[in-house]
């Protein structure tokens, strides 16, 4: 059994969500430096824009009778997703995958299946935290990290676009 390095949990969280844009015909954009708390961004051909901070882990704190998972995320991080200056929404995406690092994908001469789940959580508007060092988000199981998960997250942005940041967070 191989447990699998922070690098490789990043790399399959950010395959993910590629396999995902790819699938739905929308343009991934990657940054190469992470100062700004964002991976990836997800642009539509209509030319609406999103944009994730992925996380992935095989130990998923489960809340809410297991209709929600937890993931403590860095307050600086957290802030910089949150600012209503940013002109792109920001989401956090969290990746589950199996403790076990060969349990991750079936890959034979037919296939290339993943073997994980994918959530996420709107960070854009949020209030401030209390705390200094971390931030509790709560992403709800119904939150998929998925196709139609795409298109609530690109609604947001259109909501935010439209309506501005203040309608948005009053909503």
């Amino acid at each position: 059994m191989g447990v699998a390095d922070s690098w490789q949990q990043e790399q399959v969280s950010l395959a993910y969500v590629a396999a995902l844009a790819t699938r739905g015909g929308y343009t991934l954009g990657k940054w190469e430096v992470d100062k700004d708390g964002v991976d990836l961004s997800i642009k539509r051909s209509d030319g609406l824009t999103f944009e994730l901070q992925m996380k992935c882990t095989y130990s998923p704190k489960l809340i809410a009778q297991g209709e929600a998972y937890s993931y403590d995320l860095d307050v600086p991080t957290y802030d910089k997703l949150r600012a209503p200056t940013r002109t792109s929404v920001g989401f956090l995406g969290l990746v589950v995958v199996p403790r076990d690092l060969e349990e991750w994908m079936i890959h034979d001469e037919y296939e290339l299946t993943l073997r994980c789940s994918g959530y996420w959580a709107k960070i854009q508007d949020a209030p401030a935290s209390d705390n200094s060092s971390t931030k509790a988000i709560h992403l709800p199981a119904i939150q998929r990290l998925d196709l139609p998960g795409f298109e609530e997250m690109f609604s947001h942005a259109w909501q935010r676009l439209m309506f501005g940041a203040q309608a948005v967070v009053e909503a």
